[in-house]
């Protein structure tokens, strides 16, 4: 049995707490929680991948673009969890943060926060959709969703749109209890899902697409022939940035316009990820074909592109449909 969503995220909590932040950077002198002299420093939180400093390279540039921007010290925090950094943005300890689209409808109900932006894979609108996987190693006798029950089911966690929210809907709409039908196995992140499914820990791994095309084997974690595919969901919105409205209009404003006036490309041209480059990627065309790009974010986005509240609407009507005990928040 793995731990309610409430125990994990208050171990998460309190891990972020004693780890990260300590005493909040952006504590407020007034009941409100907003000042109009604004914070001294801003805390940006990710959470980690199996590779943590790769996944920070990847955010350095952001991070020294919204410094750049606002004129204000902005550290990168790793956080144990999607949970964990929820109930640190509730508690007001982090100022801007990326995760799943599910993640962004649990921190919409217990933070004061609102989604700016969302990656961009290409320089498509749009592009940032992304599915959840079903994936199992070559060979496995697994060759379709039915044939997960009574299964080991490696999820990331619960807090998770594409390593568990979209794959327990894709269960239940075929009359399988992601609960009570198979063995379910929170493994933390995407990638430590693969590699314990791999490793034999679990039959099945339920991942975000991106892991399996692109992020993985660039890593040379897998290559191809390694996994099959048994399950793809509906597209899910890409990755929301979220910031706390805590802070000041104008600063979020900046924040805002710092992710988004850059794309990978651009980031590099303007000197933001001078020692850690690549070429910019085939699907992005040919103008910008031979020219080098930022690891623009921990999912090698080209760009941001703005975001609002409504277009995270899906995650509500998986909730809503599903009336999964992980989208309660009592």
């Amino acid at each position: 049995m793995h731990k309610s969503f409430k125990t994990v995220t208050a171990l998460a909590a309190a891990s972020l707490l004693l780890t990260a932040c300590g005493a909040s950077p952006n504590a407020r002198p007034d009941s409100t929680g907003s000042s109009s002299e604004g914070p001294q420093s801003l805390v940006f939180a990710v959470v980690p991948t199996d590779d943590s400093k790769e996944l920070e390279e990847s955010f350095k540039p952001i991070v020294a673009a919204i410094a750049q921007e606002t004129g204000l010290p902005t550290s990168i925090e790793a956080v144990s969890s999607n949970a964990g950094v929820i109930e640190a943005q509730a508690a007001k300890r982090v100022d801007v943060a990326t995760y799943g689209a599910f993640s962004y409808y649990l921190a919409q109900n217990v933070a004061d926060v609102t989604p700016v932006a969302m990656d961009q894979r290409t320089p498509v609108a749009g592009s940032g959709a992304v599915q959840s996987l079903g994936v199992v190693a070559a060979g496995s006798d697994i060759t379709e969703l039915s044939e997960v029950r009574g299964r080991d089911v490696c999820f990331t966690d619960p807090a998770s749109s594409t390593g568990y929210l979209a794959a327990a809907a894709g269960l239940i709409s075929i009359g399988i209890d992601p609960k009570n039908d198979i063995n379910p196995i929170f493994a933390g992140s995407h990638d430590v899902a693969v590699t314990q499914m791999l490793a034999g820990d679990c039959d099945v791994a339920f991942v975000a697409g991106t892991f399996i095309t692109d992020i993985l084997p660039a890593r040379g974690i897998i290559k191809d022939g390694d996994v099959d595919t048994v399950w793809t969901s509906p597209d899910i919105p890409g990755t929301p940035m979220v910031i706390g409205n805590w802070l000041p209009e104008e600063l979020r404003n900046q924040i805002t316009d710092a992710v988004l006036k850059y794309n990978a490309v651009s980031a590099a041209e303007a000197g933001l990820c001078p020692e850690n480059q690549r070429e910019a990627l085939a699907p992005w065309g040919e103008e910008y074909a031979g020219k080098m790009a930022c690891e623009w974010g921990g999912t090698g986005a080209f760009a941001f592109e703005p975001a609002t509240d409504e277009d995270f609407a899906s995650i509500r009507d998986i909730c809503e449909t599903t009336q999964a005990e992980v989208c309660r928040n009592d």
